[in-house]
Protein backbone atom coordinates (compact mmCIF):
# COMPACT_ATOMS: atom_id res chain seq x y z
CA UNK A 1 0.00 0.00 0.00
CA UNK A 2 2.76 2.37 0.67
CA UNK A 3 4.80 1.26 -1.92
CA UNK A 4 5.13 3.87 -5.22
CA UNK A 5 2.76 4.23 -7.79
CA UNK A 6 5.43 5.14 -10.45
CA UNK A 7 6.93 2.21 -12.82
CA UNK A 8 8.87 1.93 -15.48
CA UNK A 9 7.67 5.52 -16.94
CA UNK A 10 5.39 8.11 -16.42
CA UNK A 11 1.75 7.19 -17.17
CA UNK A 12 -1.32 10.17 -17.62
CA UNK A 13 -3.69 8.68 -15.00
CA UNK A 14 -0.40 8.43 -12.57
CA UNK A 15 0.64 11.91 -13.58
CA UNK A 16 -2.86 13.21 -12.66
CA UNK A 17 -3.09 11.02 -9.44
CA UNK A 18 0.12 12.41 -8.44
CA UNK A 19 -0.53 16.31 -9.09
CA UNK A 20 -4.06 15.73 -7.63
CA UNK A 21 -2.79 14.50 -4.26
CA UNK A 22 -0.31 17.51 -4.49
CA UNK A 23 -2.64 19.98 -5.12
CA UNK A 24 -5.16 18.74 -2.51
CA UNK A 25 -2.20 18.26 0.45
CA UNK A 26 -0.91 21.58 -0.61
CA UNK A 27 -4.50 23.11 0.12
CA UNK A 28 -4.95 21.73 3.02
CA UNK A 29 -0.29 22.54 4.17
CA UNK A 30 -1.96 26.01 3.76
CA UNK A 31 -4.88 25.47 5.67
CA UNK A 32 -3.15 24.16 8.69
CA UNK A 33 -0.54 26.87 8.36
CA UNK A 34 -2.87 29.08 8.28
CA UNK A 35 -4.85 28.09 11.49
CA UNK A 36 -4.28 30.17 14.99
CA UNK A 37 -1.89 32.09 13.35
CA UNK A 38 -1.64 35.64 10.90
CA UNK A 39 -0.21 34.56 7.74
CA UNK A 40 -0.06 36.76 4.18
CA UNK A 41 -1.79 35.45 1.67
CA UNK A 42 1.40 35.37 -0.57
CA UNK A 43 2.63 32.95 1.78
CA UNK A 44 -0.21 30.56 1.62
CA UNK A 45 -0.63 30.37 -2.05
CA UNK A 46 3.03 29.09 -2.10
CA UNK A 47 2.48 27.00 0.51
CA UNK A 48 -0.46 25.70 -1.78
CA UNK A 49 1.35 25.72 -5.20
CA UNK A 50 4.83 24.41 -3.90
CA UNK A 51 3.52 20.64 -3.30
CA UNK A 52 2.70 19.77 -7.13
CA UNK A 53 5.32 22.00 -8.50
CA UNK A 54 8.07 19.94 -6.59
CA UNK A 55 6.49 17.16 -7.68
CA UNK A 56 6.87 18.37 -11.09
CA UNK A 57 10.69 18.76 -10.81
CA UNK A 58 10.59 15.22 -9.27
CA UNK A 59 9.05 13.50 -12.14
CA UNK A 60 11.23 15.28 -14.51
CA UNK A 61 14.60 14.80 -13.11
CA UNK A 62 14.13 10.73 -11.72
CA UNK A 63 17.19 8.93 -12.63
CA UNK A 64 18.80 12.00 -14.53
CA UNK A 65 21.66 13.04 -12.44
CA UNK A 66 22.52 15.86 -14.76
CA UNK A 67 19.29 17.51 -14.61
CA UNK A 68 19.20 16.95 -11.23
CA UNK A 69 22.05 18.94 -10.20
CA UNK A 70 20.83 21.87 -12.68
CA UNK A 71 17.49 22.12 -10.79
CA UNK A 72 19.53 22.16 -7.46
CA UNK A 73 21.97 25.17 -8.55
CA UNK A 74 18.42 26.58 -10.09
CA UNK A 75 16.77 26.50 -6.67
CA UNK A 76 19.69 27.23 -4.62
CA UNK A 77 19.50 30.76 -6.38
CA UNK A 78 15.70 31.55 -5.23
CA UNK A 79 17.29 31.35 -1.38
CA UNK A 80 19.21 34.79 -2.33
CA UNK A 81 16.49 36.44 -4.17
CA UNK A 82 13.81 35.90 -1.08
CA UNK A 83 13.38 37.09 2.61
CA UNK A 84 13.80 34.79 5.78
CA UNK A 85 10.41 33.92 7.27
CA UNK A 86 9.51 32.78 10.35
CA UNK A 87 10.15 29.33 12.26
CA UNK A 88 6.79 28.40 11.63
CA UNK A 89 6.83 29.35 8.04
CA UNK A 90 9.94 27.55 7.16
CA UNK A 91 8.31 24.48 8.65
CA UNK A 92 5.22 24.52 6.81
CA UNK A 93 7.56 25.17 3.42
CA UNK A 94 9.72 22.27 4.36
CA UNK A 95 6.55 20.28 4.60
CA UNK A 96 5.33 21.13 1.35
CA UNK A 97 8.56 20.19 -0.20
CA UNK A 98 8.54 16.83 1.53
CA UNK A 99 4.86 16.18 -0.06
CA UNK A 100 6.15 17.17 -2.90
CA UNK A 101 8.95 14.54 -3.23
CA UNK A 102 6.54 11.72 -2.13
CA UNK A 103 3.93 12.45 -4.47
CA UNK A 104 6.65 13.02 -7.30
CA UNK A 105 8.58 9.52 -6.05
CA UNK A 106 4.62 7.76 -6.74
CA UNK A 107 4.50 7.58 -3.14
CA UNK A 108 0.86 9.42 -2.41
CA UNK A 109 -0.46 7.28 0.09
CA UNK A 110 2.45 7.81 2.13
CA UNK A 111 2.16 11.44 1.46
CA UNK A 112 -1.38 11.49 2.78
CA UNK A 113 -0.98 9.90 6.00
CA UNK A 114 2.45 11.60 6.85
CA UNK A 115 0.80 14.98 6.11
CA UNK A 116 -2.71 13.44 8.58
CA UNK A 117 0.44 12.55 10.89
CA UNK A 118 2.07 16.13 10.82
CA UNK A 119 -1.26 17.99 10.66
CA UNK A 120 -3.00 16.07 13.71
CA UNK A 121 0.54 16.74 15.73
CA UNK A 122 0.59 20.95 14.86
CA UNK A 123 -3.08 21.28 15.72
CA UNK A 124 -2.65 19.48 18.77
CA UNK A 125 0.50 21.87 19.87
CA UNK A 126 -1.37 24.89 18.69
CA UNK A 127 -4.84 24.29 20.72
CA UNK A 128 -2.19 23.58 24.11
CA UNK A 129 -0.50 26.27 23.35
CA UNK A 130 2.64 24.56 23.11
CA UNK A 131 5.83 27.47 23.49
CA UNK A 132 3.61 30.42 23.91
CA UNK A 133 5.20 33.21 25.62
CA UNK A 134 3.68 34.03 29.17
CA UNK A 135 1.47 37.16 28.12
CA UNK A 136 2.39 38.52 31.52
CA UNK A 137 5.54 39.93 30.62
CA UNK A 138 6.18 43.24 28.70
CA UNK A 139 8.92 45.56 27.11
CA UNK A 140 8.93 48.53 28.70
CA UNK A 141 10.85 51.43 26.51
CA UNK A 142 11.25 54.78 28.49
CA UNK A 143 13.10 58.05 27.31
CA UNK A 144 14.73 60.11 29.96
CA UNK A 145 16.71 63.42 29.73
CA UNK A 146 20.30 63.39 29.53
CA UNK A 147 21.07 64.46 32.64
CA UNK A 148 18.80 62.29 34.98
CA UNK A 149 20.53 59.08 36.52
CA UNK A 150 18.81 55.95 35.34
CA UNK A 151 20.46 53.82 37.76
CA UNK A 152 17.87 52.47 40.18
CA UNK A 153 15.57 55.57 39.17
CA UNK A 154 12.36 53.17 38.41
CA UNK A 155 12.74 50.88 41.17
CA UNK A 156 10.59 51.76 43.21
CA UNK A 157 7.58 51.47 40.80
CA UNK A 158 8.64 48.71 39.53
CA UNK A 159 7.99 47.00 42.95
CA UNK A 160 4.77 48.30 43.32
CA UNK A 161 3.23 47.31 40.01
CA UNK A 162 5.58 44.00 38.67
CA UNK A 163 6.82 40.73 39.96
CA UNK A 164 10.49 41.72 38.69
CA UNK A 165 12.50 43.65 36.25
CA UNK A 166 15.08 43.80 34.18
CA UNK A 167 17.12 46.49 32.34
CA UNK A 168 18.72 45.48 28.85
CA UNK A 169 19.23 48.07 26.78
CA UNK A 170 20.53 51.48 26.94
CA UNK A 171 20.95 54.16 23.79
CA UNK A 172 20.85 57.69 23.09
CA UNK A 173 18.51 59.12 20.98
CA UNK A 174 17.71 63.02 19.47
CA UNK A 175 21.79 63.16 19.04
CA UNK A 176 22.79 62.24 22.15
CA UNK A 177 20.54 64.76 24.64
CA UNK A 178 17.72 61.77 25.38
CA UNK A 179 18.66 57.99 26.90
CA UNK A 180 16.16 55.20 25.75
CA UNK A 181 15.65 52.66 28.74
CA UNK A 182 14.32 49.43 27.49
CA UNK A 183 13.29 46.76 30.61
CA UNK A 184 11.53 43.42 30.31
CA UNK A 185 9.14 43.55 33.12
CA UNK A 186 6.18 41.00 34.81
CA UNK A 187 3.25 43.01 35.32
CA UNK A 188 1.12 41.47 38.73
CA UNK A 189 -2.02 41.84 37.02
CA UNK A 190 -1.43 41.01 32.82
CA UNK A 191 -2.29 44.49 32.12
CA UNK A 192 -0.27 47.55 32.18
CA UNK A 193 -2.09 49.96 34.37
CA UNK A 194 -2.48 53.55 33.69
CA UNK A 195 -1.25 54.51 37.32
CA UNK A 196 1.86 52.45 36.45
CA UNK A 197 2.42 54.29 33.34
CA UNK A 198 1.59 58.39 35.02
CA UNK A 199 3.99 57.27 38.03
CA UNK A 200 6.83 57.00 35.58
CA UNK A 201 5.88 60.02 32.84
CA UNK A 202 6.25 62.15 36.81
CA UNK A 203 9.71 60.68 37.34
CA UNK A 204 10.80 60.75 33.52
CA UNK A 205 9.44 64.53 32.66
CA UNK A 206 6.38 63.37 30.26
CA UNK A 207 8.90 61.94 27.91
CA UNK A 208 8.27 59.04 25.56
CA UNK A 209 7.01 55.57 27.35
CA UNK A 210 6.16 52.85 25.01
CA UNK A 211 4.98 49.54 26.66
CA UNK A 212 4.28 45.94 24.92
CA UNK A 213 4.74 42.55 24.56
CA UNK A 214 7.93 41.06 23.94
CA UNK A 215 8.80 40.04 21.01
CA UNK A 216 9.41 37.09 19.68
CA UNK A 217 13.22 36.92 18.77
CA UNK A 218 13.92 39.14 21.75
CA UNK A 219 12.13 36.68 24.29
CA UNK A 220 14.21 33.66 22.32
Amino acid sequence: MLNSILKESITLDTFLICTGVSIILGLCTAFIGMFKNKASQSFALTIAVLPAVVQMVIMLVNGNIGAGVAVAGAFSLIRFRSAAGSAREIVMIFLSMTIGLACGMGYVVLAVFFFIIIAVYLMILNLTSFGKADRSKRELKITIPENLDYDGIFDDIFRKYTYNSDLVRVKTTNMGTLYELVYHITVKNDSVSKAFLDEIRCRNGNLTISCGHIPEKAAL
